[in-house]
């Protein structure tokens, strides 16, 4: 290990850092954020449009379940490559299927898993990487241009690709082409990206002694571990608590993309594509990344006690703005629109810091590098079965009926924290 850190010193990790992550946050963008507009735009309904988006989350609930194989593997550098190769073909074979589309909407799902499925192993094998190269010290140092690198991508691909897209779609008067065209893109790109950590991620000197383990001993050995938590205490009352603080965010996660595009007579506010790349996708993102970072440096400044209350309430405080819209919509008024978004995403961002403590009791310091917390299996599960029913949900509603409903679930997840006195568990615990 000595080693592998003088090593290190020698190189600098700006670039490799750098490199990868935006190759791991392109493909993740795609399948978490940009996929849900590529189904409804190819005639994917709202109801089988979120389970669609639900179920991508499932890889990320389930890579837990590869983490003791690959970490007993030990060439985290070698795997890494063997799976962002992977990444690019399933993102060339997407841009194919859509380009030659006799439009299946299962065969488009069936893509975008593939995609889901080798971005969680690679979330996985870059934050081993990520640990195995650098000191703790280093990594406080380092975690900021991770941090910084990751949010831009997302920004750039859920924001500027959607953007392209609909500049694409008045290019070719074809949807099917303009999607395909946008995987080619992201395709293009991310090969660039993968070239670049071909010849930048370097091995360390020694590496972990292989030690084999099959996928069944993988499974066994996580299995394991869930016992081990299902021990602690507390353990229903976290899990609990966690899902109804989300619920209002989860419902709300893929319906708000609805609510923007819909007509004006479906109750929606009939943005373009445009509309929605700037508002939601550059906008929004940006405020999600900002509270993110703003509700990180309150915790450490005032402690997770102290910033429990204030992030519970915020974290459920954004489905009140979209019901607002959705009584006094801001039709043709994009200043409006572009505030409201940014208010609603940056109380996302900013609650979502809250999550750390329930992660925390439950699976310890193992997601302390993490950057999107998303992406952790404990806060995906929570997510996926609201985020799934919202839109068959909203279909059944309509948009006013459904945010109204969704704002009050907010209270609910107040008092069930207030009774449990969840803050009093999670921080002296």
């Amino acid at each position: 290990m000595f080693q592998d850190k003088q090593e290190n010193k020698r190189h600098s990790p700006l670039l490799w850092i750098t490199s990868l992550f935006a190759a791991e946050e392109i493909p993740s963008a795609m399948v978490t954020f940009v996929s849900l507009l590529m189904f409804i735009q190819l005639g994917v309904s709202h109801s089988l449009a979120t389970i669609f988006s639900g179920l991508l989350f499932l890889p990320w609930v389930l890579k837990s379940f590869m983490r003791s194989k690959i970490r007993k593997a030990g060439n985290f550098k070698r795997n890494i490559h063997y799976v962002e190769i992977c990444i690019f073909i399933c993102l060339t074979l997407t841009a194919i299927y859509i380009n030659r589309l006799t439009s299946n909407a299962f065969g488009l799902f069936s893509c975008m898993f593939s995609i889901a499925f080798f971005c969680a192993w690679h979330e996985l094998l870059a934050r081993m990487y990520y640990e195995r190269m650098l000191y703790p010290k280093q990594q406080k140092i380092y975690n900021k241009v991770k941090v910084f690198v990751s949010q831009t991508t997302m920004t750039m691909t859920y924001g500027v690709l959607i953007i392209i897209v609909g500049l694409l779609e008045i290019f070719f008067r074809d949807i099917g082409k303009a999607w395909a065209m946008e995987n080619y893109l992201v395709a293009g790109v991310f090969l660039v990206l993968m070239v670049i950590n071909i010849m930048t991620l370097h091995s360390p000197r020694i590496y972990n002694r292989y030690v084999y383990e099959s996928v069944l001993d993988t499974v066994r050995a996580e299995i394991r571990i869930i016992d081990r938590i299902r021990q602690q205490p507390y353990i229903t009352h976290t899990v609990v608590s966690l899902f109804f603080l989300l619920i209002p965010q989860a419902l709300m996660f893929n319906t708000r993309v609805f609510f923007l595009l819909a007509s004006v007579d479906d109750g929606g506010l009939n943005c373009s594509l445009q509309d929605v790349g700037f508002a939601q996708g550059t906008i929004g993102v940006i405020a999600f990344s900002t509270g993110i970072a703003i509700g990180r440096r309150a915790t450490r400044k005032a402690g997770e006690a102290n910033m429990f209350w204030p992030m519970a309430i915020t974290l459920t405080l954004s489905p009140f703005i979209y019901m607002a819209m959705a009584f006094y919509p801001p039709i043709d008024n994009m200043p409006v629109l572009c505030c409201a978004t940014f208010s609603a995403q940056i109380m996302f961002g900013f609650g979502l810091n809250v999550c750390m403590p329930f992660v925390r009791h439950i699976s310890g310091e193992r997601y302390r590098n993490t950057v999107n917390y998303l992406y952790i299996p404990l806060v995906a599960s929570t997510m996926l079965i609201p985020m799934s029913l919202s839109g068959w949900i909203e279909t059944e509603l309509g948009f006013s009926t459904f945010f109204t409903i969704n704002s009050l679930c907010a209270p609910l997840a107040w008092g069930i924290l207030k009774t449990w006195n969840m803050k009093k568990i999670l921080t002296t615990i």
